[in-house]
């Protein structure tokens, strides 16, 4: 196999003459280029390119022509460089997979080298994190190699895992910083600064930092935005930790004003109480032997936090379990609003009603489910092929889907499927609010929704072929004779059921923008909703049984929840 290069014979090297390090003119003024690193068969192969632009790679070995690779770059011969990366990927893929981890560590080596080949061995790495995660060699791995992978929404590992593995190479890069924090000069607090713009320091030390820098009072307000970004994601770390009673006021306060902290309200307010009583060595641990004083002593305490609670979004199982026992902490007029809102939700109030949280997730997504594989069935065939667009369907299901769309009696072979399915939001990786839904999905037409019901092997979903719109002041209707909702055959579900609309004028349903909170996609008898603003918490989606806009059910149960969804937008293929 001969790679030609004819229309560019030659680079310029006159940059390596200039260099000191990389030649030495002898005493014959004869230019010595000192690469060590290139071997004389190599550099003999450069040369036939540099002088006739053919580079031969008959009966070479692969780990030859990767060589090749390096020196070219190095040599900063782009040309050759990016044609021999590209013919390694696109040949020599099971090469690279079963050398995988010496291949990935040369190549974040190279700085913004080589970019095709980083994203194929991220491409792998997420899928099957263990070949790097696992390595004896992983903490020294490359700051950009392991940002690389923390930055893919598709990293195939429970983010508690990721959180220890990041731990683990910050431990082992992290110079040492005095541990007591009165030790520390300014000079220190300047090196952590500084450290914080990579965040290695700050991840390895978190719980540490997090309680030092709120005994500071106003100092180091972008470091506490900065820690406080983290704790609202991952609560965990803050309020599991042993130390959380010691927690000092201004922190958890900051904490509760979030409206984006990741926590179910009831476990918020458990929180408090276990905080505020902690504070108070004198309150009998038996409730029922509380005084009035008792009570006054704990609203003292508390009197910083409780403004912040969102208590309107409580349920009524809630306040009756869990605030009412506190009742005498709260003032008057808002407990009398509690059970007014309970009992009336329609009539005003005089409290401030705060608005609810918006909650993503509240666990992690099993994603870590999938059977970890053996080296040797990753540089199987299966692995050669291209990662799944969807961790839902398969492309059995989108042959079966894209029939329904162009209304054919056969279901297309895989092979000429006319669409591809192009993500635009998956739950697992976007979250579960339904104004997600509408702030990612504006301005799509021909759309497929696709969820996987909760508790049972049910995989539904619905065609918009019209525009998901988010401006509408007012519920628009929107008409048309094409969409559908369906059901797929999976599990113990026997056959597909395909739904078309009977009534068009209600086909679709673009919500108002004051309900967009609570209400994601709309297919008339099909419709996401959830009153938790997460379309996992509780069993609001529902599919009207009997149907009344599509022909017929999809679904066994009128109710439920999801546990994923995905919305891809369907593009018209180019054969």
């Amino acid at each position: 196999m001969n790679l030609n290069f004819f229309d560019k014979l030659s680079q310029n090297l006159i940059e390596l003459l200039n260099d000191g390090d990389d030649y030495n003119p002898n005493e014959n003024n004869i230019k010595t280029i000192i690469k060590s690193r290139i071997s004389a068969q190599i550099f003999n192969v450069i040369l036939q390119y540099i002088y006739g632009g053919i580079v031969g790679l008959e009966n070479c070995e692969t780990r030859f022509i990767y060589d090749l690779m390096l020196a070219a770059d190095e040599l900063e011969l782009e040309e050759l460089s990016n044609k021999l990366e590209t013919l390694l990927i696109e040949t020599k893929g099971s090469w690279l997979r079963t050398h995988f981890s010496f291949i990935y560590h040369s190549i974040f080596n190279r700085h913004d080298d080589f970019k095709k080949l980083k994203n194929f061995c991220n491409d792998i790495v997420v899928k099957y994190p263990h070949l790097i995660f696992e390595a004896d060699e992983f903490t020294s791995l490359k700051e950009s190699a392991l940002v690389s992978l923390l930055k893919r929404n598709d990293l195939q590992m429970e983010e508690v895992k990721i959180w220890d593995y990041v731990i683990k190479w910050g431990i082992a890069q992290t110079s040492t910083l005095p541990t007591n924090l009165d030790d520390w000069t300014k000079e220190n607090f300047l090196t952590l600064k500084t450290t914080l713009q990579q965040c290695s320091w700050l991840r390895t030390h978190f719980s540490f930092i997090y309680h030092s820098i709120f005994n500071r009072h106003d100092d180091f307000k972008k470091l506490k935005n900065f820690c406080n970004d983290i704790v609202v994601k991952y609560p965990h770390l803050i309020f599991e930790a042993d130390e959380f009673t010691s927690l000092k006021e201004s922190a958890l306060v900051s904490l509760l004003k979030r409206n984006d902290l990741q926590m179910e309200e009831v476990k918020i307010w458990d929180y408090v109480i276990k905080w505020g009583i902690a504070q108070t060595s004198t309150l009998p641990t038996n409730l029922d032997d509380w005084t009035k004083e008792n009570f006054l002593t704990l609203k003292t305490t508390l009197q910083q936090c409780l403004p912040h609670i969102r208590y309107f979004h409580l349920s009524s199982i809630e306040v009756v379990d869990k605030i009412e026992p506190y009742r005498k902490i709260l003032d008057k007029q808002l407990w009398k609003d509690i059970n007014q809102r309970l009992l009336i939700p329609d009539r005003p109030v005089k409290s401030t009603i705060l608005p609810p949280r918006s909650v993503l997730v509240t666990e992690l997504p099993p994603r870590a489910e999938e059977p970890r594989e053996s080296f040797s069935t990753i540089i199987s065939e299966e692995l050669a092929a291209e990662e799944s667009f969807s961790t839902i369907i398969t492309e059995k299901y989108a042959a079966e889907i894209s029939t329904w769309i162009d209304r054919k009696e056969v279901t297309y072979n895989l092979t000429n499927i006319p669409y591809k399915f192009e993500l635009i939001l998956r739950g697992i990786r976007d979250g579960f609010a339904p104004q997600t839904f509408w702030d990612m999905c504006h301005g799509y037409v021909c759309t497929v929704v696709l969820a996987k019901v909760k508790g049972t092997d049910e995989i539904i979903g619905g065609y918009n072929p019209l525009e998901w719109d988010n401006s509408n002041i007012d519920d628009k209707r929107m008409e048309t004779k094409d969409s559908f909702i369906f059901s797929l055959k999976n599990g113990n579900i026997p056959k597909s059921i395909l739904s078309r609309v009977k009534q068009s004028q209600t086909a679709i349903v673009n919500v108002s923008k004051k309900d967009q909170k609570k209400w994601g996609p709309c297919f008339g008898d099909f419709q996401m909703y959830s009153e938790k603003s997460n379309f996992t918490l509780d069993d609001g989606c529902f599919c009207r049984i009997p149907s009344k806009c599509y022909e017929k059910p999809i679904i066994s149960s009128s109710k439920f929840s999801i546990i994923n969804y995905e919305v891809f937008k369907i593009v018209k293929k180019n054969f």
